[in-house]
């Protein structure tokens, strides 16, 4: 428990009305997107300044309490779950887009700026920011720079790492910097920018971000090709990604999504098919069109059963939104949906799929697949339910066994969604005991005290054996360990 008069202090610095801890509102904060995690806070914090953020993490020094930062809460990985004696710092109000230089093709933004918002904003002045997760409606700029995410585009245009040019960041101890700018080259020093991108909350609270921006694309295609056999979309997936075209968007869902997309958005899509591929080109019309031509012409070589290519963009957003909404179709179908990022190489999704759908069978499971593939990132979707203990376990174990198929491929435990609290026991299979070692080394010389989001993506001492917990009973079990300590 955080001590009363530290609690009087952290109030006194926000402001009584940016300080919440009514037992709602610590429910409202005890979970993310993430099913079966949660653990209630002490407080919500609302700063208001980033003096208020350096304030907070100088007093979480002082009196050794942590600090778990938090944006829209729409993560997939338990990245911003409360830890025990711990705060949420909230983000979601820093909301305005501060700048959008078109000379230097750049964009200042505050980190709670949603970044489907960001899309708009720099596209009506002929502007372009790539990454799109799935959640863009929804999630935050500074949550996706905090994990690294991706989205439908990746394949074409890369992840977030890659449009991040700079941030301005509060350190664990309080002290701000600002990393990075708007010059193109910058090859001063260690690359402390990209140091930040993808740390999960761990290092730092960022307070400013400056995006990089491209020209947007003159034009963009759309089509979705129906597939009797999952093998046969996996060919022309590999077809097309051998001839040399790199398309926006190479989408995959199987037949139990499309049956549920189907029941959901009510696209017209045939429901006996067994998978289905969402394909878009985008740039110069005269390179589209040929690009369309040729992807149309591998995939009916490849036994396609239909291929729809979007007549407008009115047409083009409701195929498009055959891939979108998948995460929301499945989540209807059982009252707990376990959405994961199993990532292969491209040259093992057929297989990878395979082996997935064998693990659900063997363990009485229900699972959908969609996902990314023309980067081998796929989403494993169990749909089940958290009250029947038994269904849970077997789901975990199933998910135990994907991870460690995907590790055996070639691939990794994930793709975009990182690591948090949900996948970190899966960690050491991907990146061995020097590399966890450093990376404690890291976070020991930056946050010596362990404040900020401690116990995500690894524990800070070694790790208690046993499966990952799930079960709000489990957590309370593996706090009293200090497994998240």
């Amino acid at each position: 428990m955080i001590p009363e008069r530290t609690l009087a202090r952290l109030k006194n610095i926000v402001g009584v009305g940016n300080y919440l801890d009514s037992p709602e509102d610590k429910i409202a904060y005890s979970y993310d997107g993430t099913p079966l995690l949660r653990q209630l806070p002490e407080a919500i914090l609302i700063p208001r300044s980033v003096a208020h953020i350096s304030q907070i993490l100088k007093l979480a020094n002082e009196e050794k309490f942590s600090v778990v930062p938090r944006g829209s809460g729409s993560g997939l990985s338990g990245g911003s779950i409360p830890v025990e004696n711990s705060v949420v710092l909230l983000t979601n109000h820093w909301n305005k887009i501060l700048e959008i230089d078109r000379a230097n093709l750049t964009a200042w933004v505050e980190p709670g700026v949603i970044t489907g918002q960001i899309h708009s904003a720099v596209e009506e002045v002929g502007l372009f920011y790539p990454p799109d997760p799935g959640s863009s409606t929804i999630c935050t700029i500074g949550g996706n720079v905090a994990e690294n995410a991706g989205g439908l585009r990746g394949l074409k245009y890369g992840v977030t790492k890659n449009y991040v040019m700079g941030i301005e960041v509060v350190l664990p101890s309080g002290e701000v910097i600002l990393t990075g700018g708007k010059s193109v080259k910058d090859v001063a020093g260690y690359n402390l920018k990209d140091f930040f991108v993808g740390s999960e909350g761990t290092l730092g609270v960022f307070t400013r971000i400056l995006l990089k921006l491209l020209p947007k694309p003159d034009t963009s295609r759309t089509m979705l090709v129906y597939y009797d056999k999952i093998s046969d979309a996996a060919d022309s997936v590999s077809d097309i990604i051998a001839s040399k075209i790199t398309p926006a968007a190479l989408e995959f869902l199987d037949r139990t999504t499309i049956k549920c997309v189907e029941e959901y958005a009510h696209l017209g899509l045939p429901t006996s098919i067994e998978s289905l591929l969402m394909i878009e080109a985008d740039g110069r019309s005269s390179v589209v069109d040929e690009d369309i031509a040729t992807i149309r012409s591998i995939c009916a070589r490849h036994k396609a059963l239909e291929i729809r290519i979007a007549v407008d963009d009115e047409d083009a957003s409701k195929l498009r939104s055959a891939r979108k909404v998948a995460f929301s179709a499945l989540a209807r179908v059982r009252p707990t949906t376990i959405l994961e990022d199993a990532t292969v190489p491209r040259s093992e999704v057929a297989r990878m799929l395979d082996i997935i759908n064998r693990i659900a069978a063997s363990h009485a499971l229900l699972f959908g697949n969609f996902g990314h593939a023309g980067d081998g990132n796929l989403h494993p979707t169990c749909l089940t339910d958290e009250r029947d203990k038994n269904e849970i376990h077997r789901a975990e174990k199933a998910f135990d066994e994907i991870f460690n198929a995907a590790v055996n491929l070639g691939g990794t435990i994930t793709g975009e969604h990182g690591t948090g609290l949900a996948k970190k026991q899966f960690f050491e299979k991907v990146a061995g005991p020097a590399q966890i070692d450093m990376m404690r080394k890291i976070k020991g010389v930056i946050d010596p005290n362990a404040v900020l989001n401690p116990g995500k993506i690894f524990s800070l001492s070694p790790k208690c054996e046993g499966t990952m917990p799930r079960t709000q009973e489990q957590i309370k079990k593996y706090l009293d360990m200090g497994a998240y300590s």
